[in-house]
């Protein structure tokens, strides 16, 4: 099982879509095991976002992520990174495909509503920014068997 980070943005807080789009990531079979309504710093914004540090858009990001209150989640599930990467759409909501969360919610390409990890390294780095260990949280959920084929002693 993989687990990934993903932030609703200020733009999904504040249009009021944290409910509808975590629903899209539970109703899938992802598992929710961490979550928290923050008021992301400064300080963590540029740390989050300093692969980008020197860009055009750099400030500007930092700036929205600071702006307003996000919604950040600990989503796991058997290749949740790729799963929740294709939920999202692309990074444009203009170029989002019908059914995703961009495609379906967004048509800025400044305001894209959410945040996912791109890789394990990425994920394993995002989690330990905006999470202690303890609120990653390992728990069994009763219809894991009906999400996951697990004939095989494994997730398939």
């Amino acid at each position: 099982m993989e687990t990934t980070l993903i932030i609703l943005k200020p733009d999904a807080v504040q249009r009021g879509m944290m409910g509808r789009i975590l629903s899209r990531f539970e109703d899938k079979g992802l598992q929710v095991v961490g979550a928290k309504l923050i008021k992301i710093s400064s300080h963590l914004a540029e740390r989050h976002y300093e692969s980008h540090k020197g860009k055009p858009f750099y400030d500007g990001l930092v700036a929205f992520m600071t702006s307003s209150p996000v919604l950040v989640l600990a989503l796991r599930g058997n290749g949740a990174i790729a799963i929740s990467r294709k939920m999202m759409g692309a990074t444009f909501g203009s170029n989002a495909e019908p059914g995703t969360i961009r495609g379906d919610f967004g048509v800025s390409n400044s305001f894209n509503l959410i945040h996912g990890s791109d890789s394990p390294e990425a994920a394993e780095r995002e989690l330990g920014l905006f999470f202690e260990e303890s609120e990653i949280l390992d728990w069994e959920r009763a219809h894991q068997g009906w999400i996951y084929d697990m004939s095989g002693g494994a997730p398939e």
